[in-house]
């Protein structure tokens, strides 16, 4: 096995992965991958979605076994054939599909498989609350032990998991993109949560898309490309720009396209007038032009997914109209929307835009079943033959178009969820949080494919919590405050700081290419 410097040097090590593969079907997955991994260390692990990072944690952690190469936990040769198998061994792992049984209390989750019992047979609850006390104060949660989990934010369904794996005596923790559904605080808590775990002896193999907070917490980083191990190094002498191209094998820039700024007389596509929902929604009114791009910025909790729910039919509404090309239509549900030609990608391809094991065709299609039968009989030469239009258009890649989503990248189902709103053109796309989750690669596919919607005609409006993202697409921008729409910016010359100040309700009246909507509001 041949190691880098940096993997020579650093002693002891607690895991070391030898020459190891593994296959699914006719997809190599990881390619004869080589690495160690010091004790009491935090290890990232990059690379674009399919490059086999998961596939490699998951295979620590035992979930999948290699089919060639060898894993050895502390210099000794182990066949991790099962999750528990590796429990056994000390590792746990913990993913961004949370294994908590929302149901059962937080207590419960957390020593569950693992219960002191009396007799064998009846729960001990007063040890496994002195045991709990314990991991608390080791840990600095202090989270209700009685709680159901269900009731939890993400953020403390996380460290629920942690205790999970400290209270089975877990030395290594693999922990697969376990901040994609958390705020920036939380986040923040989080990276605090592992630097306490790797000051205890605890080892973290870290795997994630976002390269600025990976470079903030591990110690080093590996990256992956097509499978294959293609370098590690300290986190200290890398940068996202080094790494971005070690992953790609090419040197990228994630530079927006040319905005191309529609006829500002032009009519609207699409109107909202006085959008209410008690309590999360005031107010709101907003217009989006053929061929552009409007991105609402604002904190968590602003009301901007609140805001485009709404007016998607996918939670009512009080009060309020929305126009679709000059004409009033009702949305009282989703299908209202679509047949007004209004399609949403949600922010959550997940739990909100795909059936993750039905195929790429009956995911594009679940909307438009109407126009694709006759008679209740679907047509089957339309349904494919279009279905493969768009899934080309869009460069979904894909063993068939019968493939169960769930066996895609993650870049990969972001198109699927495209494809299915772009399968009949719309009006108005509303795009929430369009790039979660996927690779530097696949995120520049998206930027291209919105100013190309754009440039075509459509109108759009954009979402996303990334205010660099709003401001290198849009041509303008709105942020919203406590369910309102405060301010609005030219897109051509807004700045961040602007932006931000308005989020935080910082800003003066009187800032430079700010419209404040309280004042310019109709009488």
């Amino acid at each position: 096995m041949s190691l880098s410097p940096v993997e020579a040097e650093a002693r002891p090590m607690f895991v070391e992965v030898d020459e190891v593969h593994k296959r699914f079907g006719g997809v190599h997955a990881v390619r004869g991958v080589s690495l160690a991994i010091e004790a009491g260390s935090i290890r990232g692990l990059v690379g674009e979605n399919g490059a086999g990072k998961s596939t490699l944690g998951k295979m620590i952690a035992g979930i999948h076994q290699p089919d060639d190469g060898e894993i050895r936990i502390e210099g000794r040769a182990v066949r991790l054939r099962s999750p528990r198998a590796a429990l056994q061994a000390g590792i746990a792992i913990i993913t961004q599909e949370l294994a908590t049984v929302p149901t059962r209390s937080v207590i419960e989750n957390v020593f569950l498989g693992v219960e002191t019992t009396r007799a064998n047979v009846v729960v001990n609850n007063k040890d496994l609350a002195q045991r709990y006390e314990q991991l608390v104060d080791a840990t600095g949660f202090d989270i209700a032990p009685q709680k159901r989990v269900g009731e939890l934010r993400i953020s403390q369904q996380i460290r629920v998991e942690i205790m999970r794996a400290l209270a089975r005596d877990a030395r290594l923790i693999v922990m697969d993109e376990v901040t994609a559904a958390l705020t920036i605080d939380e986040a923040e808590r989080l990276f605090e949560v592992v630097r306490t775990l790797r000051g205890r002896g605890t080892t973290v193999v870290y795997i994630s898309h976002f390269l600025d907070e990976v470079l903030r917490l591990v110690d080093d980083v590996t990256v992956m490309r097509d499978g294959s191990h293609v370098k590690t190094s300290p986190a200290a002498d890398e940068t996202p720009r080094s790494l971005v191209t070690s992953m790609l094998g090419r040197s990228l820039d994630l530079v927006f396209p040319d905005k191309k700024f529609p006829d500002p007389a032009g009519a609207p596509v699409f109107e909202v007038e006085g959008i209410t929902r008690r309590g999360i929604v005031n107010d709101v009114s907003l217009q989006v032009r053929a061929g552009e791009i409007v991105g609402i910025a604002g904190l968590i909790g602003s009301g901007r997914t609140e805001l485009v729910r709404a007016v998607f039919g996918a939670d009512s509404i009080d009060s309020g109209t929305v126009k679709v090309e000059g004409k009033t239509v009702k949305i009282n549900r989703p299908r209202d929307a679509i047949r007004a030609g209004v399609a949403m990608v949600p922010e959550s391809r997940k739990e909100q835009g795909l059936m993750m094991r039905r195929s790429i065709v009956e995911n594009v299609t679940l909307p438009h079943l109407a126009v694709l039968s006759k008679g209740g009989v679907m047509r089957a030469g339309d349904e494919i033959g279009q279905v493969a239009d768009i899934t080309k258009r869009l460069d979904v890649r894909a063993s068939s178009l019968n493939a169960p989503v769930d066996s895609l990248s993650g870049g990969n189902q972001q198109k699927v969820l495209f494809s299915k709103w772009l399968f009949r053109a719309p009006r108005l796309l509303i795009a929430d949080e369009p790039t979660r989750g996927v690779d530097v690669g696949a995120k520049q596919q998206i930027y291209e494919l919105l100013a190309k919607l754009a440039a075509d005609g459509l109108g759009v409006l954009l979402i996303s919590s990334e205010l660099e993202e709003v401001l290198g697409l849009s041509h303008r921008v709105l942020v919203m405050r406590d369910g309102r729409i405060v301010a609005e910016f030219n897109g051509a010359t807004v700045q961040e700081e602007e932006v931000m100040q308005a989020a935080f309700g910082e800003g003066r009246d009187d800032q430079p290419g700010a419209r404040r909507v309280e004042e310019a509001a109709p009488q």
